[in-house]
């Protein structure tokens, strides 16, 4: 494939430049299974040299190995990357589907100190609040994560899986420069109220497992039977059983698109998910995940293909048509506040 860089754009009115398409960084130590960290390394260089500037990550993942695994790349490209980190967020190892949530100022302040040692920064580009607690009043939260801006411990602020009256809230106290949040040819739910209100707002979206969590490139059918044990995919109702036999089936227009392109089941879902863009009037700025520096070439080819309005009226029926739930509990998750 060419060398050429994919273009940039703005995270919203407030927030960074950054390429069009960033990079999620999470598998390389947490929930996919076994990863090979050389491999991972070139990955993450392979997409620098792309164009790929947004870096994702999140002290959940690997309990903070993910942030130590990535802070020497950090550290030696630090005016090249924008340092995507969040914290709120705690999976015990012994139960992965549990989810501790904390907001609270306290925590905030703990866990910022902890992400930048990790990191090896001095200030992270942009913070995300990785879900909400609802029990801490979100301009509270958000406040103090203003301060920490103020601080120079962060530059710019976001959140994820918020309701749209959640962004309205925290808009109020501090610009946010992006909501992150799943979007996909399989995940449609924040069309309804979350992304016109980022639009309003002048907020970027930040499509998180815009292939599905891989289940949209065709990799994989029955998580259960396909995946390793240690995969967090395989407790996802909607990989499992009957709904992923169900599920399947619904990629044939997925596939039909790719062929007329000559190219991949991903790199069509990719280029639905940042044709978003266009179609809602906000910037989309997608962080589809890999360990293959070969995916990412793949990933980011996507950015140059357009799909017509045929092709987008044959996806347009997928995402209602999907059975199963995100999470087994979705109630930390926006629509489960909505």
């Amino acid at each position: 494939m060419s060398d050429s860089r994919i273009p940039t754009v703005r995270l919203g009115d407030h927030g960074p430049e950054v390429g069009v398409q960033g990079l999620g960084c999470m598998g390389m130590s947490f929930a996919y299974g076994p990863s090979d960290a050389g491999e991972s390394r070139a990955t993450l260089e392979r997409a620098l040299e792309l164009g790929v500037t947004l870096f994702d990550t999140a002290d959940a993942y690997g309990a903070g190995e993910n942030e130590r695994f990535l802070s020497p790349f950090f550290t030696a490209h630090r005016d090249e990357v924008v340092i995507a980190t969040k914290f709120a967020l705690t999976i015990p190892p012994d139960e992965p589907t549990k989810r501790i949530i904390r907001n609270d100022p306290p925590y905030i302040r703990q866990a910022v100190e902890a992400s930048l040692k990790r990191l090896g920064v001095d200030e992270i580009d942009l913070y995300y609040m990785h879900r909400r607690d609802v029990r801490v009043p979100i301009e509270e939260s958000v406040g103090t994560m203003a301060e920490l801006v103020r601080e120079g411990k962060v530059k710019h602020l976001g959140l994820s899986e918020v309701t749209a009256d959640e962004l309205r809230a925290a808009q109020e106290v501090h610009p946010i420069a992006a909501v992150q949040s799943e979007w996909s040819l399989f995940s449609r739910d924040i069309e309804a109220h979350v992304v016109p209100a980022a639009r309003e707002l002048g907020v970027a979206l930040v499509p998180y497992s815009p292939l599905g969590r891989g289940f949209l490139t065709g990799g994989f059918t029955d998580a259960a039977k396909e995946l390793t044990s240690d995969d967090f995919r395989r407790t996802m109702p909607r990989f499992q059983g009957e709904n992923a036999t169900a599920n399947a089936a619904l990629l044939e227009p997925v596939r039909a698109v790719a062929e007329a392109h000559g190219a991949s089941p991903a790199q069509v879902a990719l280029a639905w998910v940042q044709q978003r863009s266009a179609v809602h009037g906000l910037p989309v700025v997608q962080i589809p995940g890999t360990r293959k520096p070969h995916r990412v070439e793949e990933n980011v080819a996507a950015t140059r293909i357009v799909l017509t309005d045929e092709e987008l009226a044959l996806l347009e029926p997928i995402a209602a048509k999907v059975v199963g739930t995100r999470y087994p509990d979705m109630s930390f998750a926006s629509r489960g506040r909505e």
